[in-house]
Formats: structure tokens, C-alpha cells, sequence
């Protein structure tokens, strides 16, 4: 994001989107350590103490288990040193959020910076009808046009992702797949299988036998589209901004490098992810925390 900022001679607005990702992170870190961190409840009536060490590394402890896991589902590795799968409900959202959202945390390999700056483009528009202005960004307006295109770009993983995880969920070759756990769980283990082929990741939960020709099929669509689709949508929309002339800045101009537009940003992010994605996550692991308390 700093290269980002010098290439569009707006250093603070490079610094900006920095923080937003390195906020988002840190927020998702938390959650995730304290998830797992925590005494299971499924061991409550025994009395022990401590964190959940189910599917982890003795070497790692659930701390090094958990920055791994969050590291690597924002930088599209795919590795990971303990088993997924085995994570709390609130500690495998995380990951899986941060993959439905395009890995917009550092960029995400392969992807570059436009997950974020496409999200910042939608706050601009926000912004801009708060303040009853064209939305502009980096002295660029944003049009009807470019508009279509990024909502375009925004919908395009929920489509494909819950799309193809509802067909899974409601043929028996989707759910042939489920040989260990069924329920909400289950649920989680297909959602996330589809999250990960269209981030690129590689992280998945062992518990879903992916090795046949249903899930084959149906995550390289998956990754076809995550890896190309929305490439082709953000070359597409670059190439518009890129025709236009830049237009002075004004007093009424909506600053891009303010801390209250990282704000912005911010908040932005969380309200796309939750209508996109909350109902299927109240599904999966949002149900499956209130079955375990």
C-alpha cells in the first residue's frame, strides 16, 4: 500500500488503507486467540482448564496455531501447522470471513491491492451521496458506469461462493462428501471449501472429503473465477479510471487520506461482508457457538 500510495502521488492514502488492513487484522487475531484460547465447553464438566489443544501442535500452543491461520487465509499460502477443522466455531470464522472478503488484509498473493482499493471505491460512493457529491477517488470520479462495475466485482464471490455451496448443501453428491460431520458444522466445512478455492488459498477442513468429482467440478469453477473473473473486472474498471482526466480537488471533495475515511473504509468493509455473508454464517459457525453454550 505505501508503493500504491507513491504511484498515485497520495502517499497518505496508501498509509491510510494500511491501517485499515492492519486494523482488520488485528481484529480478527483477537477473536481468533480468544476463541481458542478459551477451555472448550464441550469439556466443561470435566474441569480442565486451558486452551483448546484439539488438532494442534504441542510445539505451537493455540497461539502460534492461531497467527498462522489468520496469516495465511489474508496471504493466500495455504499452509497451516495445525488442523482446521478442529478450531472453535468463532475461531474457524475468522479465517473463513477473511477469505470471503477477497483477502482484502496486506493484499492477499496473487491478488495485488485491488480487493481494498475496490472496497474503498464503494465508501467513496457512500461518502459521496452522505455528502451529496459525485463521488470522487484520487481526483477520479466515479460515474454510473464505474458504478456497475464495481458492484459488479462486489457480488461476484458471494454469487459464485454461496451459489455453489447451496448446491452442494441440497444434492447428495454435495453431501456425500461429509464423512465426519454433518449439521452446522458440515455446513461450515462446504462454505469454507468454496471460500478457499475462490480466494486461491489452499486451506481447508479435512473433515469434507473434496477428492470427488462433484467438488472437483465445482471448486476449479471456484478458482477460475476467483483467479480471472475478478481480475478481468478490476483491469476492466482501472482501464476507465485510467481514460479520465483528473479533476482538481475542492473544499468539497471527500479526502481519501483522513483518518475518518479509514474509518470509513472500515466500516465498509464489515457492512458488505455482513450482507453478504451473515446469513450463511448464522448457519454455520454462528449456530454451531449457541449449540455449544
Amino acid at each position: 500500500m505505501v508503493t500504491f500510495g507513491e504511484m498515485v502521488h497520495r502517499p497518505r492514502a496508501g498509509w491510510v488503507l494500511l491501517m485499515v488492513m492492519m486494523a482488520l487484522f488485528l481484529v480478527g487475531l483477537a477473536v481468533c486467540d480468544w476463541a481458542e484460547s478459551a477451555s472448550p465447553p464441550q469439556l466443561a464438566g470435566l474441569h480442565i482448564a486451558g486452551s483448546s489443544m484439539e488438532g494442534k501442535e504441542v510445539r505451537f500452543g493455540s497461539g502460534e496455531s492461531v497467527l498462522t491461520a489468520v496469516v495465511t487465509s489474508n496471504t493466500a499460502t495455504g499452509s497451516y501447522n495445525s488442523m482446521l477443522d478442529s478450531f472453535q466455531p468463532l475461531g474457524i470464522m475468522v479465517p473463513l470471513v477473511l477469505m470471503l472478503l477477497g483477502e482484502v488484509v496486506f493484499g492477499g498473493l496473487g491478488a495485488g491491492v485491488y480487493s481494498i482499493v475496490i472496497i474503498a471505491l464503494v465508501g467513496v460512493f457512500l461518502g459521496g451521496l452522505m455528502i451529496g457529491r459525485t463521488p470522487e477517488y484520487l481526483g477520479k470520479k466515479i460515474g454510473s458506469a464505474e458504478t456497475r462495475w464495481i458492484a459488479l466485482y462486489a457480488l461476484i464471490t458471494p454469487k459464485v461462493v454461496l451459489a455453489l455451496a447451496a448446491i452442494a448443501v441440497v444434492t447428495g453428491a454435495g453431501r456425500a462428501g461429509l464423512a465426519t460431520n454433518t449439521g452446522p458444522h458440515g455446513f461450515t466445512e462446504i462454505l469454507f471449501a468454496y471460500a478457499s478455492s475462490m480466494a486461491n488459498n489452499g486451506q481447508n477442513m479435512a473433515g469434507l472429503n473434496a477428492n470427488n468429482v462433484f467438488y472437483n467440478l465445482t471448486t476449479a469453477v471456484a478458482m477460475l473465477v476467483g483467479r480471472f473473473a475478478l481480475a478481468a473486472l478490476a483491469l476492466a474498471l482501472a482501464g476507465r479510471f485510467a481514460a479520465q482526466r483528473r479533476v482538481p480537488t475542492t473544499a468539497g471533495s471527500l479526502p481519501s487520506d483522513s483518518p475518518t475515511f479509514g474509518v470509513l473504509v472500515f466500516a465498509t468493509i464489515l457492512l458488505v461482508g455482513a450482507i453478504c455473508y451473515l446469513p450463511a454464517l448464522a448457519l454455520g459457525p454462528v449456530v454451531e457457538f449457541f449449540q455449544q453454550h
